[in-house]
């Protein structure tokens, strides 16, 4: 159930993204079946690569005070795009580096004001959804 609830909250925020952001759409015909395959692509990136990504950037994580975890936002964005549009044909088009990086930052945003609404990343929520401690 968790991973369903993080699945159509990275579709929300995605949809959010798309609706406010220039440059940044889905093109076809099928653009439900797109976003959410590219929801499942992008929340399983942020769950396996995105940590990875992080802790190789630390050092220039530091020196920025936390900015470039924006690029890696971004690139993260940028690699879900590009593998969902190769291998699925789901069409999310990023038109230029300030659209992936708004759209990153709007992203980011409504993932956290939604998990917070919901608790589903809650840390002290155990995995059946029983609190902790």
């Amino acid at each position: 159930m968790r991973v369903i609830g993080i699945w159509l909250i990275t579709a929300v925020a995605i949809a959010v993204a798309v609706s406010l952001v220039p440059g940044v759409e889905f093109v076809g015909a099928n653009v439900w079946v797109s976003l959410a395959v590219f929801a499942a692509l992008l929340a399983l990136l942020n769950a396996f690569i995105k940590p990875v990504l992080q802790i190789i950037s630390l050092p220039i994580t530091v020196l920025t005070l936390g900015i470039f975890a924006l690029i890696v936002n971004t690139a993260v964005l940028y690699l879900a795009a590009w593998i969902s549009n190769g291998l699925f044909g789901t069409a999310f088009i990023i038109s230029n580096f300030g659209s992936a990086l708004l759209a990153s930052i709007i992203i980011s945003i409504v993932t956290i004001i939604l998990n917070a609404l919901t608790g589903i990343k809650d840390p002290l929520r155990n995995i059946n959804g029983t609190l902790s401690g």
